[in-house]
């Protein structure tokens, strides 16, 4: 099977979408601090966002490892257990970030500033995901597996800011 990441870099459709409105950029990798995992584990940064945010794969693998990510204010969650979990994040739900309570109604307003925006958003999504070969869940589904891993998974996943130890604070909540 074809790499995700490499299937973004190649397909037009699908890497503009993740560029804007899913402000994820594959050549964003580096976080803008110096940053462990609590546990040991290995953190590989391999994509950004326009904000100074950083999406790590955690652990030793490939695509399928969890996916942590740091924004440049010291906050961090557990987002995605493996590269197409996150990729249908980024398509059903870009406005995850904005996202404080994680409802479905709280998201629904998102999206509908989102779309107010960008009226071909829905269809730019749904190309995006075809040309990636993804099926996309329903946004209740997205925003309840987010908030299901980063709740479960959190003590497994605490970033330190390595140069004063001092852990990440958690962007998602109960």
């Amino acid at each position: 099977m074809e790499s995700l990441i490499a299937a973004v870099r190649e397909q037009d459709e699908a890497s503009r979408y993740l560029a804007w409105p899913g402000d994820f950029d594959l050549d964003r990798g580096d976080h803008v601090e110096e940053v462990h995992l609590a546990s040991g584990a290995a953190l590989e940064g391999f994509a950004g966002d326009g904000a100074e945010g950083t999406y790590f794969f955690c652990g030793e693998g490939g695509e399928e490892r969890p996916i942590l990510y740091a924004d440049s204010e010291g906050g961090a969650a557990l987002v995605a257990i493996g590269l197409p979990e996150l990729l249908r994040l980024l398509l059903v739900a870009p406005w995850w970030r904005d996202c404080q309570a994680f409802t479905k109604e709280e998201s629904r307003e998102l999206a509908a500033e989102y779309l107010e925006d960008m009226p071909d958003l829905v269809a730019r999504r749904d190309r995006a995901a075809a040309a990636l070969g993804l099926d996309l869940p329903d946004l209740a589904e997205v925003l309840t597996r987010l908030r299901e891993v980063a709740v479960r998974a959190r003590e497994n996943f605490v970033l330190i800011f390595t140069p004063e130890g001092h852990p990440y604070e958690l962007l998602i909540r109960n």
